[in-house]
């Protein structure tokens, strides 16, 4: 009897690699599905919501991205949040000269279900930054941010925009904030 497992690795290899494509494959419809419906439609908060579907789809599909070519399983997160901003400027930003999305990380890797949770929230604040910092076309830069030392851990999206509003009344928080706050509770 001659030794099955190589024949077995191989094949599991290949399976894993049939998931990875289909589950690519999936995402790519879903984000394609949103934005055609987001230009469809005529309400303005309808292809916002949709927009940003398509966004959190897209941050997902960067992490599935990442997760492909990294060998043990780690996510090297300057190339995560490169890819991740790269996407969300692509689908949201008219004029890239005007506005953009800068990234400046050190080397960290991190566990997937960490990066999950970090995408989301780079996700969230990119989006918002995007929708409210920069009105009537302002130009701009926002920027994310990731040092590490240690177990201690820093991220930061900040922009060069309007700023929050003065009048507390006027700040609501919105879903993507609960997100953020979930997200940053884990």
């Amino acid at each position: 009897l001659h030794d099955v497992r190589p024949i077995l690795v191989r094949e599991k290899a290949m399976l894993l690699q049939e998931v990875q494509h289909r589950i690519a494959n999936s995402l790519q419809i879903i984000a394609s599905v949103l934005m055609q419906s987001a230009r469809r439609v005529q309400s303005a908060e309808t292809r916002g919501h949709l927009q940003d579907a398509h966004s959190r789809v897209m941050s997902i599909a960067a992490v599935q991205r990442q997760l492909v070519v990294s060998k043990v399983g780690d996510v090297e997160l300057r190339s995560y949040f490169s890819q991740l901003c790269d996407s969300l400027g692509a689908s949201m930003i008219e004029n890239h000269e005007q506005l953009s999305v800068e990234v400046s990380t050190d080397d960290s890797l991190t566990t997937p279900d960490a990066s999950v949770s970090l995408g989301l929230i780079v996700t969230e604040l990119v989006i918002n930054a995007l929708k409210h910092a920069f009105p009537d076309g302002e130009s701009g830069q926002i920027t994310v941010g990731y040092t590490s030392e240690g177990p201690d851990w820093t991220l930061s999206v900040s922009d060069d925009g309007i700023g929050m509003p003065k009048d507390s009344k006027a700040a609501k928080p919105g879903l993507g904030t609960s997100i953020v706050a979930a997200l940053a509770r884990q």
